[in-house]
Order: structure tokens, then C-alpha cells, then sequence
């Protein structure tokens, strides 16, 4: 099985908590306070898409979990590692949890030259109960 690196993510609720490479921990940091306006929903917007695939379980209440996982094509050569990536994000969930419930993707453009093309691979993962 895949591990996620250990650092600080969103856990779902908001919250920045520490992820040890196998579990989530108790320590927290709170969230910084929101920006105002467009550029602060835009900033959010971004930060959102760094952080997603990574582990997280659902806020309470909840039992869906949604990550987003930008995937890039290489222009030239093999191994892109898009597969690895999935299995990654849907193994690390699993260990949580949660299965997949459905995965969709959407072509994110181009990168440029030599960059190849940026898929968005959207993906609900639903929690076993």
C-alpha cells in the first residue's frame, strides 16, 4: 500500500491537522483567518486544488469526501505516473475508510511547450459503514 507523505492537511472540517504518514494525530492548527474578496475566494480556490488527494476524512455529519487530483501528460517519453497518483489517493482513502464512489476527469489545458496536456481527475469517495 501507497503512504501519504506525513505533514500538515485540511482534514475536512476546516481544521489543518497533522497527518503522521499512517494516521491523523491530535494536533491541530487552526485556520488562518479568510481573506476578503475576490482575490481571497480565488486564493481559497487554489490552496483547495494544492491540497487535494490528500487524505482526509469526512466533516461530521458527513459521509462523502471529494479530492481533486491534477494528472499531466508528458509531451515527450513515457511514465507520467497519473496511474500511481490515482492508486495513491484511492488506496490512502481506503485505509480511512472509504471506497470510491465515482471519478470523473476533465482536460485542465495545456502547459505549454514541452509541458503536455493537465487532466482534473475529480474523485467521492463514500464512507463504509
Amino acid at each position: 500500500m501507497t503512504t501519504t507523505q506525513a505533514g500538515w492537511y485540511d482534514d475536512g472540517s476546516g481544521t489543518t491537522r497533522w497527518w503522521d504518514g499512517q494516521n491523523w494525530t491530535d494536533t491541530v492548527q487552526p485556520p488562518p483567518p479568510e481573506e476578503p474578496g475576490l482575490s481571497g475566494v480565488i486564493n481559497r480556490i487554489q490552496a483547495d486544488a494544492v491540497s487535494g488527494a490528500q487524505p482526509r476524512p469526512a466533516a461530521t455529519g458527513m459521509s462523502y469526501v471529494v479530492l481533486q487530483v491534477v494528472l499531466k501528460e508528458k509531451m515527450w517519453g513515457s511514465g507520467s505516473g497519473n496511474l500511481t497518483e490515482l492508486e495513491r489517493a484511492i488506496n490512502t482513502q481506503a485505509a480511512l475508510g472509504y471506497r470510491l464512489h465515482t471519478i470523473t476527469t476533465a482536460s485542465s489545458g495545456s502547459a505549454g511547450f514541452g509541458g503536455g496536456d493537465r487532466i482534473q481527475a475529480t474523485l467521492v469517495f463514500e464512507r463504509l459503514t
